[in-house]
């Protein structure tokens, strides 16, 4: 039995009743089609779709139409071929129905004449068509015609597949894949195939709110088995009238349409526009059709409001015979007994289902007695039971049955079976995965969430719909939402229901959540968006408050000066966990030595410009940095410019570039003489250079030289009292006290003269900059600066300087022999930024946090050009791509730039939305970079993203990118994980550490039987960690007496890296019971 079968029968027996009404709802009158109006529509578009398609094996039409009288004629018209209909949706994003279109590898394509202009414009750049019309059914008939590639591409993916299959054999045959050029009989028992012919009724694309959009193709028998049980639970005669609620897009559109007209009732339809007036949408359904079945989404039924539902769909005497919600948690009892007049004779019904199973799995009537103003109002409405052929598992995450308890839905059936994208063969026992969260009491089966609405906050799992639930309940809430704002905050929207009070309803929603389930705002709204399938828009909401935080940073205000200082400081003890400290803070106080770290940084940020109501241009980087005095006087210049006491510039830092010993040079570039440069340096040495995140600068050394340093790897040494159950043992061979801590990172450079040791370059918080012996710790040189050293070194192209950044907003260059100063370079503010050398031209390129790159020419002492990076601070390091020769820089604005190194020019950018502490990192295809919204992001070299890969954490930690493993990508990030992925985005690994990864990872190779690749990383507790790069698994484990947000660097079975307790550390690495 077919849909199309069954719409003949009533048909048979009903041909003189009104199938179809269509109501515009204007000026026109409504217009009607009799069943063999519809029938004879119909079977003249199925024998023009028979004359001019030439289907093979099985046939999907595509259907880009919006509704209107003919639409239920074009659907049995394709059904009848027999084919497939796959509806387009019009409104629907280009990319999205391409995507479909493709996807679904649809070569016929009906057009509705009124939107063959839409069409074909919208998807220009796609297909070429040639068409033919029928004029007087309104459609046209669009052949596509795609290039040899795609064609080429398809067979392949045909064969390949094809031959997976073979290979798989009957008894290890699952959910395998298809194609409509592949037909493969289903002669084996308990399989259904999807190339059978005459089988399928429809192809839909779910709504790819949780990923990927999935192609859905639905069989005749599982979607029959829904249309006769639920006519049966809904009691549908002819007599009854129901509305087409859901678009075509949607499946419950199948069940609206095909209960009506398989039972000879009527479907009225209206235009889409129509259904978002609840006033004019109402009066058509109610009062001029008196329609007696709806089907809907809880959200669209609220559209409606508390007034209208009361006062006419709920009222006493409405025509509403049934209400059928479905799609969305259904609504608590407590709206229901305001909504529902007590004489209303409606009956209500909860629908559960996937799109994956379409349509709906189970049903569930709500007993009349519940809606009485006695019964209680926390009574939970079960899903209820399972549909016709439909079965219904509730499983833990071990996969096992839960009898009682929680766990995940799945739902499938031997005749309730659906395709999804590229399968073909599927087995009749296959139960579909919901992502919906269950409790099973009493055999009954309770809704408790979406596996995606499952958040972590304050350290705690929280399901946000328990939120929503809760809220609902509350009498002055009509109706609300709850987002997860950007993974932060959790907000909760409210349609208020007469004079709502925040405060008082905070206090309610306390009474009946945790800690840890309270919003953190509440927002009143007059109506909730939806989206096309008629639920909650959650994109829609974060707009809303968007704007809603936009518009309270302009109306926000503060008293004064005074009040503003006052609660700096109360903040300022809030967040770094002061507030039982009753002493008062020092106007000297820096942020990150009173406890402060990055990420704390960024809340203190957040917590400011909410408090101020608006954007404090550079705050972050004054937090960062300065005393809170000179927070709390940069806020003043952004709120009160005008008052006396900002007057006074003093503490502020000003430096022209004209001070410098070298010559800017503006509106013009210096000409690059990349070997010039080299002759104004005495002599050239051949070293190697290693850095944070192997960066790695080779120069001027012979094969023979390289290949006897490359040998140097982990190997034996003597035993140790570092006790650890890895194999892989660190102890200490030295540590060189600096005097303040040590976030900066170490660069080694090793030369290839015989009687010069490796060196260390390492600053300090203390101001200065130490030359160490990597083999012994001996102190070479020490170099006083002018102010805190974070920045780490690099060394120059001819190997004589350092190149090195300070707080005091210079550049230092220092003889790498000696630490004398040769140049130092002005920029107007901190320099944190760790400079890179252009191994091509010996440019140096730095940031600093006066929003500026800066290209230096060290040999001739001047500044080739500078770049204003468009708003924030520079705090990373730029990175050098050779191919394209790109210099990358990112910024505390949230912004990635790709600048030509000659002139400065901007080749590209992209604006990522938040702070950018990582530095990007480059290979030959791509460049990575992490974010503090806890992504990491992947561009290819003309600046489209590639992927993004989410942590629950911000992302300070720089990736790393090493020639040792060229297809993997490592990091860390503040949720305490050390992550490695490859080159596609996918997570190939990820390792739980004791703490937050800040710094950046270092890969390396040991001199085991097995010559392991390695990684070192650490994290800001102290712990120093040795994985093995293939698998993540931990090889060796040290811990150090203090923080750690340097980051390691490893030459050899030397690994280096800088700690808070003032010390540059230097550990062996050896096999534990290696003997020499």
């Amino acid at each position: 039995m077919t849909l199309h079968d069954m719409v003949a029968q009533a048909a048979s027996l009903h041909s003189g009743r009104k199938a179809v009404w269509f109501d515009g709802c204007n000026d026109e009158p409504p217009t009607f089609y009799t069943y063999a109006t519809v029938i004879k529509h119909a079977t003249e578009l199925t024998a023009f779709l028979q004359k001019y398609c030439d289907p093979q094996g099985r046939c999907e039409i595509g259907l880009y139409c919006c509704p209107g009288i003919n639409l239920p004629s074009w659907i049995l018209g394709i059904l009848q071929v027999p084919a497939a209909y796959c509806p387009i949706d019009p409104d629907a994003p280009p990319l999205l129905s391409t995507h479909f279109m493709r996807k679904s590898n649809l070569q016929y394509i009906l057009v509705e004449n009124d939107k063959i202009k839409q069409f074909q414009t919208s998807h220009a750049g796609w297909l070429s068509c040639s068409s033919s019309t029928i004029e007087h059914i309104g459609l046209t008939l669009f052949q596509v015609s795609r290039s040899s590639t795609d064609v080429n591409l398809k067979a392949d993916n045909v064969k390949s597949k094809l031959e997976a299959f073979k290979v798989m054999g009957n008894s290890q045959l699952g959910n395998a894949v298809c194609s409509e050029h592949l037909e493969l009989k289903a002669s084996e028992e308990g399989y259904k195939d999807v190339g059978q012919r005459c089988s399928l009724a429809y192809v839909l694309h779910t709504s790819g709110t949780t990923g990927t959009p999935k192609i859905v193709r639905v069989p005749h028998t599982c979607i029959v088995l829904n249309i006769q049980h639920l006519k049966s639970i809904f009691e549908i005669t002819q007599d009854d009238v129901l509305f087409l609620a859901s678009p075509l897009t949607f499946d419950p559109s199948v069940v609206e349409l095909f209960i009506a007209l398989t039972s000879g009732a009527s479907i009225l339809i209206v235009p889409n526009a129509v259904k978002m007036m609840p006033v004019e949408l109402s009066t058509a359904l109610f009062n001029h059709h008196h329609v007696t079945v709806l089907q809907a989404t809880p959200t669209l039924f609220r559209r409606f409001g508390a007034h209208i539902i009361k006062s006419t769909v709920l009222s006493a005497d409405t025509s509403l015979r049934v209400l059928a919600l479905g799609g969305e948690a259904f609504p608590v009892l407590n709206l229901w007994k305001s909504w529902k007049h007590k004489d209303n004779k409606t009956s209500i019904f909860n629908l559960y289902g996937i799109t994956e199973v379409s349509s709906w799995a189970t049903c569930y009537r709500i007993p009349e007695e519940v809606f009485s103003a006695d019964f209680r109002t926390d009574f939970p409405v079960p899903l209820g039971s399972p549909l016709l052929g439909t079965l219904v598992e509730i499983r833990d995450a071990n996969g096992s049955a839960v009898l009682e308890g929680e766990g995940q839905i799945f739902i499938g059936g031997a005749e309730r079976i659906c395709f999804l994208d590229d399968e073909i063969m599927v087995p009749q026992d296959t139960m579909r995965e919901t992502g919906d969260f269950v409790r099973v009491q009493n055999a009954e089966i309770f809704f408790l969430g979406r596996k995606d609405n499952q958040i972590k906050r304050h350290g705690k799992r929280f399901n946000i719909e328990c939120l929503q639930q809760a809220a609902e309940d509350l009498c002055q809430v009509e109706a609300c939402a709850v987002t997860w704002y950007q993974q932060e905050k959790l907000i909760l929207f409210v349609v208020p229901r007469g004079d709502l009070q925040e405060r008082e309803t905070l206090c309610e929603l306390q009474k009946r959540l945790p800690t840890h389930g309270i919003p953190d705002e509440l927002v009143q709204i007059r109506t909730l968006p939806l989206t096309s399938h008629g639920k909650v828009d959650i994109s829609e909401l974060n707009k809303i408050y968007h704007y809603h935080l936009n518009s309270r940073r302009r109306d926000s205000k503060l008293s004064g000066a005074e009040e503003l200082w006052e609660r700096l400081q109360y903040l300022w003890k809030s967040v770094l966990g002061l507030l039982d400290d009753s002493s008062g803070i020092s106007k000297d106080a820096v942020f990150l030595y009173s406890g402060g770290d990055s990420f704390k940084a960024l809340q203190f940020y957040d917590e400011i410009e909410m408090l101020v109501g608006r954007g404090v241009p550079g705050l972050l980087e004054v937090i960062l940095s300065r005393p809170i005095e000179e927070v709390y006087k940069h806020i003043l210049k952004t709120l009160f410019p005008d008052e006396d006491q900002l007057t006074n510039d003093d503490n502020v830092l000003k430096r022209k570039l004209s001070k410098n010993n070298g010559e800017e040079i503006h509106g013009k570039y210096a000409k690059l003489k990349s070997e010039g440069y080299l002759r104004a340096a005495p002599g050239l040495i051949s070293f190697v250079a290693l850095s944070r995140g192997n960066h790695f600068l080779t120069m001027h050394f012979t094969k023979s030289v390289m290949e006897q340093y490359s040998t140097e790897k982990v190997g034996g040494d003597a035993e140790s009292s570092h006790l650890t159950t890895a194999e892989l043992a660190l102890r200490t061979r030295w540590k060189s006290d600096t005097r303040k801590c040590v976030d900066a990172s170490p660069l080694i450079v090793i030369s290839s003269k015989e009687e010069e040791t490796a060196s260390v370059f390492v600053g300090s918080h203390s101001h200065t900059m130490q030359s160490i012996d990597l083999e012994t710790g001996e102190v070479k040189w020490e170099k006083n600066l002018g102010d805190r050293i974070e920045s780490s070194a690099c060394v120059s192209k001819c190997g004589h300087f350092i190149v090195v950044g300070c707080y005091d907003g210079l550049v230092y260059v220092l003889q790498s022999s000696d630490g004398e100063t040769y140049w130092t370079f002005a920029t107007e503010d901190t320099v944190k930024s760790s400079a890179v050398v252009d191994p091509s031209s010996g440019l140096v390129y730095v940031g600093s946090h006066d929003q500026h790159m800066y290209a230096l020419d060290i040999y001739e002492k001047l500044c080739v050009w500078k770049l204003h990076c468009e708003g924030g601070a520079v705090f990373s390091s730029p990175c050098l791509s050779s191919f394209p020769h790109h210099v990358y820089v990112a910024t505390l604005g949230g912004l990635l730039l790709a600048v030509d190194p000659v002139t400065g020019d901007k080749i590209w950018k992209s604006f990522l939305g938040k702070p950018l502490f990582s530095s990007p990192h480059c290979n030959e295809k791509c460049v990575c970079i992490g974010c503090v919204d806890g992504n990491l992001y992947c561009y290819n070299h003309s600046g489209e993203k590639v992927w993004q890969f989410s942590t629950n954490g911000p992302v300070f930690s720089s990736p790393c990118i090493s020639s040792l493993t060229k297809q993997e990508v490592f990091f860390g990030s503040h949720d305490h994980f050390i992550y490695c992925c490859n080159m596609e985005g996918n997570l190939l690994w990820k390792f739980k550490a004791t703490s937050s990864v800040y710094g950046t990872p270092f890969v390396f190779q040991s001199d085991d039987s097995k010559n392991k690749v390695l990684l070192a990383a650490v994290s800001t507790d102290g712990k120093v960690w040795i994985l093995n790069a293939r698998t993540g698994t931990a090889e060796g484990i040290d811990t150090l007496p203090g923080e750690v947000f340097s980051s390691p660097v490893v030459w050899g079975t030397k690994l280096v890296v800088g700690c808070r307790n003032d010390y540059v550390y230097c550990l062996d690495l050896y096999i534990t019971g290696k003997k020499e």
